[in-house]
């Protein structure tokens, strides 16, 4: 099995990832000199990827992501809202119409959540 992750600004949509394994496949075909058959899968890291440093933050601004903490930080560990990026060790999301700073430190874990219209493959 060969698996490719593929990613631009902006997101992967399915047709990127048909366009990349269309031409991974003939460029394997053409310069990979083994019988041996292979299973090719290409794909982006979708919403499942995890927002670790304040890039990751900083390039999914406005998108939809729940964002857990290790400690209560305002007497809660989960924060589902609108990204407002981060700076300075902060990442900024709007929960419930309140603008929240949580410490980039504090979180666990933060992913993007899916939405109505994305097409991520």
């Amino acid at each position: 099995m060969l698996r490719f992750y593929v990613d631009k600004p902006g997101g992967v949509t399915i047709e990127d990832c048909a366009f990349a394994s269309r031409h991974l496949g003939d460029l394997l075909d053409a310069v990979w000199e083994t019988d041996m058959p292979y299973f090719l899968e290409v794909s982006s890291p979708g919403l499942n990827r995890p927002l670790v440093k304040e890039e990751d933050f900083n390039r999914f601004h406005g998108r939809l992501a729940v964002i857990r903490t290790g400690l209560p930080l305002n007497g809660r560990r989960k924060f589902k809202g609108r990204l407002l990026g981060a700076a300075d060790g902060n990442v900024g999301i709007v929960v419930d119409g309140a603008s929240v700073a949580i410490p980039l430190s504090a979180i666990s874990t933060a992913r993007l959540q899916y939405e109505h219209g994305d097409s991520t493959c």
